[in-house]
């Protein structure tokens, strides 16, 4: 009996297991709250300004906001199945990027115009979609920029949409070619790459707008608290998932090992390194120790500290383990020893979890960069948001990515400098 379920899993695992986890957020947003209530829900969504940070949990409720994250998840299903590409860990990754930033920003409607741009670019270039779909699906970073448009600019109301989408598709027709330039100047070592050009085209954008005499400025919507059924859901889900890759994997754990020795260095996709079974393993490792982390320094499962969490459990299949995590984990707590910032502190909260674009750091360079490298990211990521109003959602991945560009040159001088001293 179980081997004939492995047999008719093989191959299509994590589609399952994706079609699997939209559906549970369908019914969770319905055992949440009645149709109606999610409907008038995801009104508000689409209609308020969606800059950084604006907490759906706290603006349109918890089945709303989870609703919310299962369309955009769906719309991410979708749009690879469309495209017939594997499902693989740059797969997972940017499915619960979107399915985490759907609970603080994103909804299926202002991540339309990015994915349009990217489409035209495609065209423009002679090329297939399938080439640029994960560009298009983690550029929908900078969805904020099309509501917050919508709401700032001087004239009628259709003006101000016709210019806020076309701004959107200028914006993921230019994300394509600019996330490769961005992608050499880190090297590889910020997983978030996408975050730190849209960080860039956020930057221009805002700097435009002021010369105009629009600014805009940052949102603070936060819900406060540790829901005790969100927590426990949490655990279940990556209880779930765990179980589920070791049910694959005929209950070894040894391979997980094997996938720890890897730095994670993009392109580091660990479903075609070291198979399905371990990969979802290493996943539901990284959401138990996100939870277990905002659980002991008393943190809030807000709308974007869940989000974080998703996106790390996300990243677990694309470069994130134990190994390589825990350092800048570690280093983001030490930090806020010795600067004015509490753990507990919402950009903290979010920081820690999101530090996993940094893991790279510490699986090629070890424990001691990887602290560094932690705190160093939490000193920059207060500082990056005013950059851009709030208008990039990724701004964790913004700062790791300064972060990677700054340090890592340091390291690679200092270990070839030590290298050669010794010899």
């Amino acid at each position: 009996m179980r081997e004939n379920i492995r047999k008719w899993l093989a191959g299509r695992e994590l589609f399952v297991f994706s079609i699997a986890t939209v559906m549970l957020l369908f019914l969770s947003a319905l055992f949440l709250a009645p149709p109606g209530e999610l409907m008038r829900g995801m009104v508000t969504i689409i209609l308020t300004r969606d800059a950084l940070v604006t907490d759906y949990f706290k603006l349109a409720g918890f089945g709303a906001a989870f609703f919310n994250a299962g369309l955009v998840m769906g719309l991410g299903v979708l749009l690879v199945c469309r495209q017939k590409i594997p499902f693989t860990g740059l797969t997972m990754a940017v499915l619960f990027i979107n399915a985490g930033f759907a609970l603080f920003g994103k909804n299926p409607v202002n991540v339309l115009p990015m994915l349009l741009g990217t489409w035209l670019y495609a065209k423009f270039h002679h090329s297939g979609m399938n080439r640029f779909i994960y560009t298009a699906l983690f550029g929908s970073c900078l969805a904020p920029m099309v509501t917050e448009l919508l709401y700032l600019l001087p004239f009628s109301f259709v003006w101000n949409l016709l210019i806020s989408v076309a701004v959107g598709i200028f914006a993921g027709f230019v994300l394509p070619p600019l996330s490769v330039h961005t992608a050499s100047m880190h090297m590889g070592y910020n997983l978030f790459n996408m975050g730190f050009a849209g960080g860039l085209f956020a930057f221009v954008m805002v700097c435009v707008l002021q010369s105009f005499g629009l600014e805009s400025n940052s949102v603070f919507i936060w819900s406060y608290g540790r829901p005790l059924w969100l927590l426990a859901g949490l655990y279940l889900y990556f209880t779930v998932v765990l179980l589920f890759g070791l049910f694959l994997n005929n209950w070894k754990l040894k391979p997980l090992f094997k996938l720890m020795r890897h730095p994670g260095r993009a392109v580091a996709d660990f479903v075609l390194m070291d198979g399905v079974p371990t990969v979802l393993i290493n996943m539901g490792i990284i959401g138990y120790v996100c939870t277990t982390y905002i659980l002991i320094i008393g943190g809030d499962l807000s709308g974007p500290v869940v989000g974080a969490i998703l996106t790390s459990f996300g990243f677990a299949a694309f470069g994130v383990h134990l190994r390589n995590y825990l350092p800048v984990l570690f280093g983001v707590f030490l930090s806020t020893f010795i600067n004015h910032m509490l753990p507990t502190t919402a950009g903290m909260q979010m920081g820690a979890i999101f530090a996993v674009g940094l893991s790279p750091i510490a699986g090629q360079f070890g424990i001691p960069a990887g602290i560094i490298a932690g705190m160093l990211h939490a000193a920059v990521v207060v500082c990056t948001s005013s950059l851009y109003g709030g208008l990039n959602l990724y701004n964790n991945g913004f700062s790791t990515g300064l972060v990677a560009i700054v340090l890592v040159p340091v390291l690679e001088s200092f270990i070839k400098g030590f290298k050669l001293r010794k010899h």
